[in-house]
C-alpha cells in the first residue's frame, strides 16, 4: 500500500529533509522508523526537499510498504519512535498506487519569518530571522511585487541548483507586518534551490532603504547570481503545506 504523510520538523538538527552522508537528515529519521515498524526497507518522498535548518509545518511525503499496516498504527508508531527528535507525523492515510507526493503536487507554499527588533531572540531563537534595524513593510511589498509572475531566477538561486530551467512562475509573494513580526508568504508549483531565502534577502534590503523596488527588478533582469544582495538565514523558513489535485488550495 501506499501512504501519504503529513510532517512537521523542526529542521534544526537536521542537515535537511534528503539523506546525507554527513550527518543526519529528516528522511533517514522516518524511513528508519518505518522500517522498525514494518521490518522492510522503505524511500520516502517528499514534496519538498528542504535546507538544513528549514522547518515544516505541513511537509507531504508518501512511502510504499508492503506489509499490511494500519495508518493509524503506522502514524501513532512513527511518533513513538521518533522522539525525541523534533519529527511529528500530523496525518497518515492510504492513497492511490500513482499519487506522488512530489510529482502530484500542483502548488508548494512556504512562510518566512523575520522578528523586527533590537532585543535577541528567545523562544522563537532558530524559528525565525531577527533584523535589527527598521524595515518598512509596505516598500518590502511593493518590492516583491515585481517578482510575481513567470520569469527567469537565475539572479534568487542557488550555484549548486540542479534543476533544468531557472524559469519558474511565482504565484504568490506577500509581504504582512503583525507588531514586530513580519511574514513573508511564497507560493509557486515549484522553487529553485534557496530562491524563497535569496528572495527573503533582497526584500530585507528593500526594507532597510538600502533597495528599492527598482533595484528588485534590476536584479531579477540582471539573471546573474552575482546581482544577488543578500541571502536569508534558514532559521525563518517553514514549508507550509502543498496542494495536489483533490486539494483545495486555502489561506
Amino acid at each position: 500500500m501506499r501512504f501519504a504523510l503529513t510532517i512537521e520538523y523542526d529542521g534544526r538538527p537536521f542537515m535537511g529533509w534528503q539523506r546525507q552522508s554527513h550527518g543526519p537528515s529528516v528522511q533517514q529519521a522516518i524511513e528508519e522508523a518505518i522500517t522498525r515498524i514494518v521490518h522492510e526497507e522503505v524511500a520516502v518522498h517528499a514534496a519538498g526537499r528542504t535546507d538544513a535548518g528549514v522547518h515544516a509545518s505541513g511537509m507531504r511525503a508518501h512511502v510504499d510498504i508492503a506489509r499490511p499496516v494500519s495508518p493509524f498504527r503506522l502514524m501513532e508508531g512513527l511518533n513513538a519512535l521518533l522522539r525525541p527528535a523534533p519529527v511529528a507525523i500530523l496525518a497518515c492515510e492510504v492513497v492511490a498506487a500513482d499519487w506522488h507526493a512530489r510529482f502530484s503536487c500542483l502548488a508548494r507554499h512556504y512562510e518566512y519569518r523575520i522578528v523586527n527588533r533590537r532585543a535577541p531572540l528567545t523562544v522563537a531563537a532558530g524559528l525565525a530571522w531577527r533584523v535589527p534595524t527598521a524595515l518598512d513593510a509596505g516598500a518590502m511589498a511593493a518590492g516583491a511585487a515585481r517578482l510575481i509572475g513567470r520569469h527567469d531566477f537565475t539572479t534568487f538561486r542557488s550555484a549548486h541548483c540542479q534543476a533544468d530551467s531557472p524559469v519558474r512562475t511565482l504565484d504568490r509573494l506577500d509581504v504582512t507586518r503583525d507588531g514586530e513580526v513580519i511574514l513573508i508568504r511564497a507560493s509557486a508549483r515549484s522553487f529553485l534551490h534557496h530562491q524563497v531565502r535569496s528572495m527573503v534577502g533582497c526584500l530585507a534590503l528593500v526594507g532597510q532603504d538600502k533597495w528599492s523596488a527598482d533595484d528588485m527588478t534590476a536584479a531579477l533582469a540582471a539573471r546573474d547570481r552575482a546581482a544577488l544582495g543578500h541571502n536569508a538565514p534558514p532559521d525563518g523558513l517553514f514549508f507550509l503545506r502543498a496542494d495536489y489535485p483533490d486539494t483545495a488550495p486555502s489561506g
